[in-house]
Parts: structure tokens; sequence; C-alpha cells
């Protein structure tokens, strides 16, 4: 995969990253008409060094992405690095308030199979509709997809260490590259890229204070917050709940919110211990949704961590959980919809 990212030197060894910076509140990276071109040129010459290659970029008012290829003994930060002082400043002069232009350090993830490459390409195309810049993919002009579509002339970046991905020509690529771009990906995987990238945070009611919201911690926690949209925090622990119950009550009649008893107890343990363990939330936080003391749950918890049965349990994959838990919450508003359709007599 990576000999075939460019022609002109060897990648065989190289890695792909996805780095990103968000905009301080108040600040835009497209303030003024002298920064997208000044930005752009900088990520190109970030990458003018032996063994970088740049991929992938988009700019937003709020954002900035690039995709690098960075052979070894180089490192993402060492990007990062020749990029992100130099457009602070430049924002700065253009917009001169005593503030961070910077909400934070700069964000990488790896990219580690061509798939991922192809996906996460879509997903920066996508970005500027889903933050309602413009209605298209190919109508954002401060982007890679542009150029690699040939709708735009280059201005000095190389698009085929992108387009390789996609295909053995530059023709067959920007064909293939358009049809990929043609789907729109689903909220709900836009959701998760922002959560894993640090560019959005969980937000719930079922920390110490009326609202919280906080960074997701691991990727597994990221996918139950994503799938359970608006509701967050919340919904995703929701989404835990109703598959647990379902789990040790297939017929639907266990409800860990009201019912007491050894099963109930059992439930909202083992809901405790998925949760916590994929760094969603703490116990103390599940406590407060069940409206339960944190001690009596957390010892219902280590009784959970021995119990063969609930052993078995609790080593389900994250993802399973979330596709069974979806299908439930599925079929029970297609229950309800169908019971209102009907009316309380049942429907004529």
């Amino acid at each position: 995969m990576r000999n075939a990212l460019h022609d002109r030197e060897s990648l065989s060894d190289a890695s792909l990253w996805h780095l990103c910076w968000q905009a301080a509140v108040g600040r835009d990276f497209l303030s003024h008409p002298s920064l997208p071109p000044r930005i752009r040129n900088r990520l190109i010459d970030a990458h003018h060094q032996p063994g970088r290659v740049l991929l992938d970029y988009l700019l937003v008012p709020t954002e900035i992405h690039v995709v690098s290829a960075i052979s070894p003994g180089d490192s993402p930060g060492s990007v990062a690095r020749a990029v992100g002082n130099v457009v602070a400043r430049w924002v700065r002069d253009v917009h001169p308030v005593r503030s961070p232009v910077l909400a934070g350090p700069h964000r990488s993830r790896s990219i580690d199979s061509v798939q991922e490459l192809r996906e996460h390409a879509r997903l920066l195309a996508w970005r500027p509709v889903h933050l309602q810049l413009c209605r298209t993919p190919t109508h954002h002009a401060h982007g890679s997809a542009r150029i690699a579509l040939g709708l735009t002339a280059a201005q000095g970046f190389d698009s085929w260490p992108l387009l390789s991905a996609f295909g053995d020509s530059v023709p067959g690529a920007r064909a293939t590259l358009r049809r990929w771009l043609s789907i729109r990906p689903s909220d709900q995987a836009m959701r998760y890229w922002e959560l894993t990238r640090g560019l959005a945070l969980a937000t719930g009611s079922v920390g110490p204070q009326p609202t919280m919201a906080r960074e997701v911690r691991s990727v597994e926690a990221a996918a139950l917050v994503a799938a359970a949209g608006s509701a967050g925090i919340d919904g995703a622990l929701q989404l835990v709940e109703a598959w647990v119950a379902a789990r040790l009550d297939a017929r639907g009649g266990l409800d860990l919110q009201v019912q007491t008893g050894a099963q109930a107890s059992r439930g909202r343990a083992l809901v405790a211990c998925l949760v916590v363990d994929c760094r969603l939330c703490s116990a103390a936080s599940v406590a407060r949704h069940f409206r339960r003391a944190k001690a009596t749950l957390s010892e219902q918890m280590a009784a959970c961590r021995r119990r063969p049965a609930d052993q078995a349990i609790l080593r389900v994959p994250m993802q399973r959980i979330i596709e069974e838990a979806s299908a439930l919450q599925a079929r029970a508003r297609a229950t309800e919809q169908l019971r209102v359709v009907r009316g309380p007599c049942g429907g004529s």
C-alpha cells in the first residue's frame, strides 16, 4: 500500500497520519482573504523534506486537517511544529486580539490501511457540508478534493499520492474517487470521527453537575456516544442498559431502572462494568443513572467480575453490543409507531 502512494520516492516504511488543529472560540482560520493561500502553502512547505508526503488537506474556519505520509525517524509532532505556531501568528496578525488562536495542541491519529485512507478522504471532503459551509463536497474551495478531481488547478499540491489509493491511473483514480465521494457519510460516522479526533465533546447529565461535557477516552466510548446521537452519554448508557436487559431476559420483562432483586442488581452491575471498562464514564455516574448507592454498585460489580457467566458477557465486543442494542431500539420504535397507528382498540 505504501509503495503505491507515490512514484517519486519509496514510502514502503512510511506511516500515515491525520493531524488536525482546532481554532479557539472566536478565532477563524479563514477570517482574511490572505489566510487560505498562506496556510495551504505552509502545509505544502512543511512536507518539503525527504520522507514526507502531503496526501490530503482541508481548511475550514475552525479546523485545519492534514493527512501525511511520514518516514521512520520523523514524527507527526515535527510536522505539527512546522505548521501550528506559524499559522497562529498569521491569524493573530490579521485579528490582533489578546487571546489564544488554537483551542489546544494539535491532535494526531494513525491511518492503518488503504480502506481507512479512502474513508478518511470521504469524511474530509464532506466535512464542509456537515459544517453547513456548502451543499456538496466539490463546492468547498479550501481543500484538496477539487484538486484531486481535476476541478481546480494544483497550485503546488500534488494530488497523485492520494489518487493512487483509488486507482493506477489518474483518469481511473478520479472516477473511483468521484464515486467514493458521491456517498455521504452518515451522521453517526461523522460524529464518531469528531469524537475520536477531539473535535467534539460528549455531553450528558450523569455527572456530579446537572450537565457534563468531556472528551471521550476510547474508540469504544466514541462508538457508543456516536450511536446514541444527540442523547450523548445518557443515550450511550441507555443503549448498554437495553442490551444487558435483553441479554438477561429475552422476553423483555427486566427493567433495570425500577426493579429490585438479584437479577436487576446483576444487570445494573453488568452495565457499570461494561461502560467503565470502555471508559465511557465512572461507576459513580452509573450509580446516579440508576439512582443507586455507588458503594453497593461497586460491590455488585466486583461480584460480576468473579462470576464466569458474567465474564463471558463482559467479553462481548462493544461493536456487537452497539449493533444489537441499536436493533433493539429500532424494533421498539417500530412497535410503538404501530401501536399508535392502530390506536387503543387495535384498529379496524
